[in-house]
């Protein structure tokens, strides 16, 4: 069972992006190196600003803005090809490329490390951080402020259902982490989290099939084959699967916490609606949607 989705803010946060003033004193030349600084540089520098993108921004199970990555060079994290681009910032994340970035800071390049969101407020902080290191800081502070509208506008309360995210080899997310409070802004409790995982952990199979979460969201496979995959096909999780009121995948929009979690978002929010128009009985969906909580 599904609902249409309702008109998304996200369409309206990424236009004040494009709209909003820039300002006339940045960086004439940045790069970045990490997928997730790719996509705020890419929402919020100025014209002609950002200079070069990290090749995993033009990858589609990992960058929500691969056809904007299209128009920008691609580089590979090495200090030397990042060197010869001459930028004046580089935008790097706070665990990758560290060797490139302790050698681009000996040869005088500054340097700016973005951690990886693990709540959405740290989401909403880093448009203004990333802003703020562009020169772009009234332009960060627009996105933000209807990034972080949008966000509390999203918020389900009430009827309570379950969810679980389950990966190759088990993998999945509990508490501390961006997706359980994407799950939790969107009337869901986790399992991972009910079951004590913090962070990224290993939920046993036997332990998601004896949750029976409502909602189940996996990943989309990668071209060719894993044994680490092999676990998403077997016949334990498929009646999980059939018997959940809803299967989800994560993509793209999951992985950083730039304004495209908002379809993150939104995705949960119906299937959390479509959960509660079925105990309900409402057999016409669009007669139980609701354009808020």
């Amino acid at each position: 069972m599904w609902v249409c989705a309702r008109r998304s803010d996200l369409a309206l946060v990424l236009a004040l992006a494009s709209a909003a003033p820039a300002l006339a004193d940045v960086p004439g030349r940045v790069v970045s190196i990490n997928l997730c600084t790719d996509q705020l540089a890419m929402m919020l520098a100025a014209p002609g600003q950002l200079v070069s993108v990290s090749d995993l921004a033009s990858e589609p199970q990992s960058s929500s803005m691969v056809a904007e990555a299209a128009a920008y060079p691609v580089n590979h994290g090495q200090a030397e090809e990042v060197f010869l681009l001459h930028p004046d910032l580089v935008l790097a994340g706070s665990y990758t490329a560290l060797a490139t970035v302790d050698m681009l800071r000996r040869l005088g390049i500054p340097v700016v490390q973005v951690p990886p969101a693990n709540s959405l407020a740290e989401a909403v902080a880093q448009v203004r951080t990333v802003g703020a290191a562009l020169g772009q800081d009234a332009q960060a502070e627009w996105v933000a402020s209807r990034f972080e509208a949008s966000i509390k506008a999203a918020r389900i309360t009430g009827t309570r259902h379950t969810a679980a995210f389950y990966h190759p080899n088990g993998y999945t997310t509990g508490a501390g982490t961006l997706a359980d409070e994407v799950m939790g802004l969107t009337g869901f409790d986790n399992i991972a989290t009910t079951a004590g995982v913090t962070g990224g952990g290993v939920l046993p199979l036997e332990r998601l099939v004896m949750a029976a979460p409502d909602v189940l969201v996996t990943s989309e496979p990668y071209p060719g084959a894993s044994r680490a995959e092999e676990l998403l096909t077997h016949p334990a999780l498929r009646a999980v699967q059939g018997k959940a009121g809803a299967n989800l995948h994560t993509d793209a929009d999951w992985v950083c916490g730039t304004p495209y979690i908002l379809r993150a978002i939104e995705q949960m929010r119906q299937a959390h609606l479509a959960l509660d128009c079925h105990e309900t009985g409402v057999e016409n969906a669009m007669t139980c949607q609701r354009d808020g909580p």
